[in-house]
């Protein structure tokens, strides 16, 4: 067992930036702590943790990785309280004459697995380099796991429900509430499962497993991650590749609606450039906005057989809950098929959107909830304006109801549920940019409504070595949409981190025909 007694801690101090947490309420300040010891701090091999997942073995990792897991303390400011450990595994290089400078896949979500998601993302990277698996503290094989089955269960029920109701926002928060006692009475301290301390993490696993140089890999809120290593944790950082960027300075829930018209805008553009799809539907991003408008005011009720299941389900699809399901098709890879869906809910019977509210389930017991609410409550949402998040949305699409607009894109009830969630609020340094000479490699997906290319642009801005890539027609993560475009990218990358990459497969890239009638 890694946890010896439960924590209450009133005010955290991060030592990657020595700033007070928000949290701080007052009180006189503690004496800096100092860092942990060495002691507390280890890496240590193991047999790989298979099975990943369930009781399926399709995630399973081959005979020749290896595996370990660094232990920590939860909390740098009490170096001698619990430790945790965080999950590893590496994928040797099988090229005869093996680069010495490895790459660390950092996964998204926040709460996804790396070592779960990783190896099959990565496959098609060229095997000169080991690439390293990192589970983040709280994820699917770190120890703890910070699941919330309460969670996974409530929202499989809401397929049914108005995410636009008030009374599924307040279950939303009492079922969080349920989760974070339970975890809080298992002794563990959820203001410790942030970017801060998972950076400072990986800072020490680098050093723990004996690498003076590696590139780190991140992919969505990993990407987020990575740049925040990259300012607070600089040493040994060779490259940077962020995937799906989210720049630490960025608000993803005070700028989602802006994020959603640039992809919904980029998406009805393309669609009018391709003759069958304009003549399909000639109304273009308006009649998005009227189905919208028609649901705020009518939500339909769809029976439709779950694919999974083959059960006849009832699913609700209301306004908000249309505009989640479009941006969430940007990362499943459905794009081609936002304008059909559409149009069929306002022509048809709508059942394309109900089964797309299907496919959009998180898989059960695998995400890290615990992870993911104290990185969102902590750094995105508690320093949040709800009335920025109204006028970003009033902005972007002036069209919708406000009744839509007035809750976060994405995260329909964030803010009630990060006040379930009650974490500390993350330094203020979490939200500053990352600025540094060292090269960076940033892709975005032509479509991505959740990390679109201006978030790439606006990141590139304090990273002068930088070099920025737009892969047509792809939406959320490059290298899981175009992967071997993106590995013949990477390779080059890494050879000559400081030279122009050669993106002729990059500028070969076609958006695929849109689904019509």
């Amino acid at each position: 067992m890694h946890r010896t007694r439960p924590i209450l801690i009133v005010c955290v101090i991060s030592l990657a930036t020595l700033v007070l947490s928000a949290a701080c309420t007052g009180e006189e300040p503690e004496p800096e702590p100092s860092e942990p010891d060495a002691a507390s701090v280890s890496y240590e091999s193991a047999p790989c943790p298979n099975p990943i997942y369930g009781t399926t073995t399709d995630f399973d990792l081959p005979p020749e990785y290896t595996c370990g897991y660094l232990t920590v303390p939860e909390d740098r400011s009490d170096p001698g309280g619990p430790t945790i450990r965080i999950a590893v595994a590496v994928r040797p290089a099988t090229d005869p004459n093996p680069k010495p400078d490895p790459i660390v896949f950092l996964s998204g979500g926040p709460g996804g697995s790396g070592i779960a998601e990783g190896p099959g993302v990565a496959k098609a990277w060229h095997p000169d380099r080991d690439v390293i698996f990192v589970d983040q503290r709280g994820a699917l094989k770190s120890e703890p796991f910070l699941a919330c089955p309460e969670v996974d269960e409530y929202m499989r029920s809401t397929e049914g429900m108005s995410w636009s109701d008030p009374a599924t926002r307040e279950q939303s928060a009492a079922v969080l509430t349920t989760c974070r006692d339970r975890l809080t009475a298992d002794g563990w301290n959820l203001g410790m499962y942030n970017t801060t301390e998972s950076t400072a993490d990986l800072a020490d696993l680098r050093v723990a497993m004996g690498i003076d140089e590696w590139n780190v890999y991140g992919v969505s809120y990993g990407s987020d991650f990575a740049l925040q290593l990259l300012r607070d944790h600089p040493e040994g950082l060779r490259t940077v590749i962020v995937d799906a960027v989210v720049p630490p300075d960025v608000d993803v829930i005070e700028t989602g609606w802006l994020a959603g018209n640039e992809s919904a805008s980029a998406i009805y553009d393309e669609c009018a450039a391709q003759p069958e799809c304009s003549a399909a539907f000639p109304a273009g991003i308006h009649e998005y906005v009227e189905v919208v408008n028609d649901l705020a005011a009518n939500p339909r009720t769809v029976r439709v057989t779950d694919p999974r299941s083959g059960e006849e389900v009832d699913v609700v699809v209301d306004a908000y809950k249309l505009t989640y399901t479009v941006a969430f098709a940007t990362l499943l890879g459905s794009i081609p098929k936002i304008p059909s869906l559409i149009h069929n809910l306002a022509v048809g019977d709508g059942s394309e959107a109900a089964l797309e509210v299907l496919a959009g389930r998180f898989p059960p017991s695998f995400n890290s909830y615990g992870l993911q609410w104290g990185v969102l409550c902590s750094e995105m949402i508690g320093p949040g304006d709800l009335d920025v998040v109204q006028e970003n949305g009033a902005i972007a699409w002036p069209g919708f109801p406000t009744a839509v607009t007035d809750l976060p894109a994405m995260f329909p009830w964030a803010f009630s549920d990060c006040a379930a969630w009650d974490v500390p609020a993350a330094p203020a340094q979490a939200a500053v940019a990352a600025t540094s000479e060292t090269p960076v490699l940033l892709t975005s997906g032509q479509f991505d409504a959740t990390a679109p290319p201006s978030y790439a642009l606006h990141a590139s801005q304090t990273l002068p070595n930088s070099q920025q890539l737009v892969f047509a027609g792809v939406g959320h993560s490059a290298s899981r949409w175009a992967p071997e475009c993106f590995a013949t990218v990477l390779a080059g990358f890494l050879d000559e981190p400081l030279a122009p990459v050669d993106q002729s497969c990059v500028d070969a890239i076609t958006v695929p025909p849109f689904v019509v009638p």
